[in-house]
């Protein structure tokens, strides 16, 4: 399988030496950006082209870009430019600062193998097939659809993620948006994260 180095994949990060040599690499684990050196309260782990579909890897993009560990500056830093450049519609959920360990992007026809609810999957493909409408923040078109917790705390709240109105953005206020979010988050051990592929669809949490 072709693969993309971690010079490619991530040209901005620099990575703490001691988690990318051939220790690190006969152990298994992930590079870590230097600044996960000292003590850190905000970690995420990116896999940027992979989704799990229940339990499953299935890879979005070939080659796929390798697994990183990084620190909340490193991560936007990482994943910025491509979030505001996604094409495709984006229905977000905020996560519970307090428990979650995974956010995660899955593409419409991914809702039934990844597990959720039919439910679930109904309203928020609902939600994506409305106009956008225009950008809270700017005027221009809008491809992202953003729920804070505040409003919808669970995808258990069905009735919620169907009515809820939201905060329509632009493809570039939706990530900075999202980022925003994060920030407000003082500590967070995020186990995964990937990034948006496909036409459609959703940011949720676990």
């Amino acid at each position: 399988m072709a693969s993309i180095s971690y010079d490619e994949a991530y040209p901005a990060i620099e990575l703490l030496p001691r988690s990318h040599n051939w220790w690190a690499w006969l152990k298994g684990t992930p590079p870590e950006c230097i600044h996960l050196g000292e003590e850190c309260d905000w970690i995420a782990t990116l896999l940027p082209d992979t989704l799990y579909l229940r339990g499953k890897r299935s890879t979005k993009r070939d080659p796929p870009r390798p697994e990183i560990t990084l620190c909340r500056e490193c991560l936007s830093d990482a994943v910025a430019r491509e979030l505001e450049s996604f094409p495709g519609r984006v229905v977000a959920f905020e996560p519970d600062a307090e428990i979650f360990s995974q956010y995660f992007f899955v593409a419409q026809p991914d809702f039934e193998p990844v597990g959720l609810r039919p439910e679930v999957s109904e309203a928020i493909g609902q939600r994506l097939a409305q106009p956008g409408g225009a950008c809270a923040e700017c005027g221009f078109a809008a491809t992202w659809l953003w729920f804070s917790h505040q409003q919808i705390a669970s995808l258990d709240e069905v009735e919620q993620v169907a009515a809820a109105p939201g905060l329509t953005l632009c493809a570039r206020h939706g990530a900075r948006n999202l980022l925003a979010a994060f920030e407000r988050i003082a500590e967070a051990n995020v186990f995964y994260m990937n990034l948006p592929y496909g036409a459609a669809g959703a940011y949720v949490w676990i």
